[in-house]
This record gives structure tokens, sequence and C-alpha cells, in this order.
């Protein structure tokens, strides 16, 4: 009993109706000023129906008023968007007849209804009702109370009914194509790589200059020597700044999607984090060859990741370790490698989710990744080609 009675308690069953009334009242008006022409409504709305825009405001009132639970959701059923083909600008006047039909419907069926909902209220109260159709020939009775919720209920039940019928028209009519689904598939797909990407520039900028940080903080203490104390100091005041600026490139692409990337640090700026590891306490041996600045921008911002999570790693890990870099770029290809000591608390190769990340970058440019234990020493070498960026 409950399940039938839950659509009349649903705002949206009474926001259908209205939807469904609408069209009645230019309608009503037009009928007003030549009952002989019913037809010219529905021959302007198949006119109208061809004009790009109409799909866009239909849609929008539609998905408002029929299903305001999708409003603004990647997978609404109603697509809000102006016609781009004459398919579509077919269905959208389609879509106007069926609504112009189904209010028409709707309209006599409520004045009709509620008509006779008066006729029967009047009837009981003494009064001759006025309408032949149904209550006419009732006269005055006293009974005619109990058929008063009749047409009430049967008013409800075309109200319900109603609103189901023109929801599933909107949804045939008005709902994305298949080449509107694919390309809200590819907007979905590209937003979820991008909080992916954020997610790893969060977590190695933020982890490297905690890491360095944690080390020099610790190596301060041990070292209990004011001189070496001052220069940790002054590391990680310069850590922490360059961590700063970081974080407010990335909350800059979040609050604005035009951001451009070549914002991001490159591996032109290589020097800033082999020096942050330098300023750490470890021992960093870089090797550079060929020529980063023609490296394409989206390989070079992927590379300084790579090798900041290297580095981070290595600091994490291995604490004051000799870090050995190698940066080069030749045959169309950049590689990178860090190698340190294994100290044993690196972790088993492909663990972390700084290493997974590493992986991640270096497949989304069409490279590869390989970290783990080569030769006693813990590796992290990164191939990534030159080719593949247009």
């Amino acid at each position: 009993m409950l399940r039938f009675l839950h659509p009349l308690t649903a705002l949206v069953t009474y926001t259908r109706w209205l939807h469904l009334l609408m069209p009645s009242a230019a309608v009503s008006v037009w009928l007003f000023i030549s009952m002989d022409t019913p037809w010219v409504p529905l021959v302007l709305a198949a006119l109208v129906g061809l004009i790009p825009g109409m799909r866009l405001a239909e849609g929008m009132q539609a998905q408002l008023l029929l299903t305001p639970a999708e409003r603004g959701t990647p997978d609404a059923t109603i697509s809000v968007a102006p016609s781009v083909s004459w398919s579509e600008r077919w269905r959208t006047a389609l879509w106007l007849e069926v609504r112009l039909l189904c209010a028409g419907l709707a309209g006599l069926a409520t004045a009709w209804l509620s008509a006779t909902t008066v006729d029967l209220v009047r009837s009981t109260f003494g009064s001759t009702p006025s309408d032949e159709w149904f209550a006419g020939g009732l006269g005055p009775n006293w009974w005619a109370a109990l058929l008063t919720p009749v047409p009430l209920l049967i008013l409800l039940a075309v109200i319900v009914g109603c609103g189901e019928l023109i929801t599933a028209a909107a949804r045939w009519l008005l709902g994305p194509t298949p080449v509107q689904r694919l390309t809200m598939l590819e907007e979905r797909t590209e937003q979820l790589l991008e909080r992916n990407r954020i997610a790893r520039e969060l977590h190695d900028s933020i982890g490297h200059a905690l890491t360095v940080a944690v080390v020099q903080a610790g190596a301060a203490r041990a070292a209990r020597d004011p001189e070496f104390t001052e220069r940790a100091l002054v590391a990680i005041e310069e850590t922490g700044r360059d961590a700063l600026d970081d974080l407010e490139r990335v909350l800059r692409v979040l609050r604005e999607s035009g951001t451009p990337a070549g914002q991001r640090p490159s591996l032109v700026e290589a020097d800033r984090l082999l020096d942050s590891a330098r300023g750490a306490g470890t021992e960093v041996d870089a090797e550079v060859s060929g020529p980063l600045e023609q490296v394409p921008g989206s390989v070079s911002r992927e590379g300084y990741r790579i090798l900041q999570e290297s580095l981070t790693n290595a600091l994490r890990h291995s604490r004051a370790a000799p870090v050995r870099v190698r940066i080069s770029v030749a045959e169309g290809r950049l590689e990178l490698e860090v190698t340190n000591p294994f100290t044993g608390s690196a972790g088993t190769p492909g663990g972390g989710s700084g290493l997974r990340g590493i992986r991640e970058r270096a497949a989304l440019l069409g490279g590869s990744a390989k970290t783990g234990l080569h030769e006693g020493e813990w590796m992290v070498h990164a191939s990534l080609p030159l080719n593949r960026i247009r």
C-alpha cells in the first residue's frame, strides 16, 4: 500500500504535473482566439522544434521539472545541449508534438475531474450539479459525499501516470545520443585522470618536502653543531617554500581548470631537487647529458616528478647514504635512473603509492619504469619516449 502512496508524497510528481500544464496555457489562448483551427499549435511546435536552441531550452526545463534529481549529474538521462544534427532537430520537433498532446489530455482531465468534484460537493449540500457528464443526474443528495473522493483519486492517478509517461518520452526524445554518451564518458575519464594526476602531484611534492625536513631536523639534532643546525634550518625553510609553491600550483589547477600545465616544474629545474637532497646531508652524484630544454613539456614535467619521488624514497629509507642520479636524452628517449645503497628498509619492489605513481606516470607517456633491487642497490629506472608526444 505504501508503495502506491509514495508517488503522491514525492515533490517530483507535482513538478511533472506543472510541466504538463504549462503548454496548456498557450494552447488555451489560441483556442480562445480561433476554435476552428486547433491544429495550428501542432504545426508551429513542429517548426519551432527545428531551431537548434529549442532542444537546449526544452532539455533544461525537462531536467528541472521531470528529473530534478539528475540535474547537474554527468549521467543525466535528459541532455541539456542544442541540436547539432537534423536527427536531433526532428526528435525535438516530435517531442514538442508529444508534449502538446499530453498537455491537452492532462488539462482536460484536470478540468473535468476538478469540476466533477465541485459538482459532487454542491450535490451533497443540496445544490443542483451543473455537470451533465458525471454528476448531472444525481440531483441534490447527501450521499453524493461518498462519491466525492472518486474523481480526486482518479485525478491523482492521472497526475502520476501522465508524469511517468511524459518523463519516459523526454528520456527517449531528449536523451543524449550515442555520440553525446561517448563524449560524456570521455570527459569523465579525463576528470578521473586529472584527479589521479593531482593526487600524485601532492604526494610527490609534499612528501618530498616533509622527508627533507625530517631528515634535516634529525641530522641537526644529532650533530649538535650550531653552524650545521643553521644550514639545516635554511634548507628546511627553502624546501618548505618550494613545497608551498607546488601546493599553490596544484590548488590553482583545482580552482581554475584553464591553468596551463606549463606552470608546473620540469626537468630543467632538476638542480632544485638535487640541491635540496644535498642540503639534507645526502651526497648526490648527478650526471646529466643531452638537451633537457628540448624535451617535450609533458615528458619533462613527469620526469621531474619521477626524479622527485625517487629522491624522496632514497632520503626516507637510506638517510645519508650516497645517491647516484643519471639523466640522459638520446635516441628519442629520456632515460632517468636513481640508485642508492639498499639498507633493508626500502620495502619490496612495487610497494608504496609513490612507486606505483612512478610506474603510472611512465605508462601514461607510453614508457616504462622499473623499481627494485639491482646488484645490491635500490634502483629506480624510467624510460620515456619523446617521439610519442605531439
